[in-house]
């Protein structure tokens, strides 16, 4: 599963090279200080003077490298900051002579982690991932702090050959505008979903080179998605067949999932339906974001979605519904012991905020934070990078979330049962 944030997108390969178009552009910057600048550049004299590092040398070190700045070690005892760096010392002066070798090494160091989440994906494994691309032009974004206490949007990693990476977007790259929009200060999700558009069409987008000391320039590319809708609907005539469900299944959490969700539920309502089923059944999660967006839809503005937890400032926040919900009808979710990580968010989101109850069995109990990120070979790393607690305040990890029924109630019990969650809650 990618990161709930940032990283949450993954990139993708084109299937054919695509147009780009190079301008000078006229977009406003905000500049760094002169000090950070001369900072920069004496980081990249050191990167150039520095030995060049083999590929295989290289890609052993980058993996390293993401490791060490964020990982989040689940149970708190394996990982140390001093034990990374002796795995790093011990590689020192290795020759790594193939991929394999390095590929290897890399799975070794992983494991030492003891986080079955952690792990290594060679390159045809990494390609698989594109369904998760948020953006279609394979662009991978983080939120990062800028000097002024606020978050920049940076280019975390490329796909080689992918849209955004023949058009010229380098990793470091500091993102500020989608076709004219100006994306400071926005999520990585919101970013990624004004990016996002129909296969084979055109978006504008404006970086800074290099971060804040580098030029602006702006490149029109050709979005490639390769996702498939994951949501499946119907209406449904339940009771005394004078009550019109709308049953929405979502078999995981891609790149389309809260488009389509969307475009479902209004094609039900416009169908008649007046209550609503989500089935998270078997539905072992995918992109954090999207579940977090999904979740949502269905939720007040101002109303928790989840809590997160991270072993960096930036992954400590609290998340909430910022709009009013897309329906306020009441919500049935179908939940079983595959009901996993992004659909956990939801589950929990939508039953602590009263706006749904739970149906089936105990959910799986994935509550970790997973970004991936590729290697310069082609092949990528998961890591692991922080934690999510519901609304409520439960650690999901471990424990899940047990139903509020065990088979499947009537209307009447679901209103009943939401009316005391709000009395309960003061509402």
């Amino acid at each position: 599963m990618s990161i709930f944030t940032s990283s949450a997108s993954l990139p993708v390969s084109p299937t054919k090279p695509p147009p780009i178009s190079a301008v000078k552009p006229t977009f406003p910057l905000v500049q760094s200080s002169t000090e950070a600048c001369r900072e920069e550049d004496s980081e990249k004299r050191d990167v150039v003077n520095a030995p060049e590092l083999s590929s295989n040398e290289g890609v052993v070190e980058q993996a390293w490298e993401i490791v060490n700045e964020s990982f989040l070690d689940p149970s708190g005892k394996r990982w140390s900051p001093q034990s990374w760096l002796q795995k790093k010392e011990d590689l020192a002066g290795t020759s790594i002579k193939t991929g394999t070798k390095a590929h290897d090494i890399i799975r070794r160091m992983l494991a030492s982690l003891g986080d079955p989440y952690t792990r290594f994906l060679p390159p045809p494994e990494f390609s698989k991932m594109a369904r998760y691309d948020m953006t279609g032009i394979g662009i991978n974004l983080r939120e990062v702090p800028d000097d002024n206490g606020g978050a920049k949007l940076k280019v975390l990693g490329l796909i080689l050959d992918g849209p955004a990476h023949a058009a010229g977007v380098q990793q470091g790259d500091e993102l500020l505008s989608v076709n004219g929009v100006d994306v400071r200060g926005k999520s990585a999700f919101e970013a990624s979903s004004l990016i996002q558009g129909p296969s084979e069409t055109l978006v504008n987008i404006m970086v800074v080179k290099h971060g804040n000391c580098g030029p602006l320039e702006s490149f029109e590319v050709e979005r490639q998605l390769v996702a498939r809708t994951p949501v499946f609907y119907r209406l449904e005539q339940v009771e005394d067949a004078a009550t019109s469900v709308g049953y929405v299944r979502l078999k995981e959490f891609n790149a389309l999932a809260r488009k389509d969700i969307v475009t479902a539920i209004q094609r039900l309502q416009n169908m008649g339906a007046s209550y609503f089923i989500l089935d998270l059944r078997d539905n072992r999660g995918g992109l954090v974001q999207a579940g977090i967006e999904i979740a949502k839809l269905f939720m007040n503005q101002g109303e928790t979605v989840i809590y997160t937890a991270g072993r960096e400032t930036q992954y400590q926040n609290n998340i909430v519904a910022d709009s009013a919900p897309l329906f306020t009808s009441p919500v049935i979710v179908l939940v079983n012991k595959n009901t996993a990580s992004a659909s956990e968010i939801v589950a929990s989101a939508l039953h602590d905020n009263c706006r749904a109850v739970l149906v089936g069995e105990k959910t799986f109990g994935k509550g970790l934070i997973q970004s991936v990120f590729e290697l310069q070979d082609g092949s990528g790393v998961v890591v692991t990078i922080g934690k999510y607690i519901t609304p409520n305040h439960l650690d999901i990890n471990g424990n899940g979330i047990e139903p509020d029924f065990k088979k499947f109630p009537g209307w009447n019990e679901v209103a009943q049962r939401l009316t005391q969650c709000h009395r309960l809650q003061g509402g």
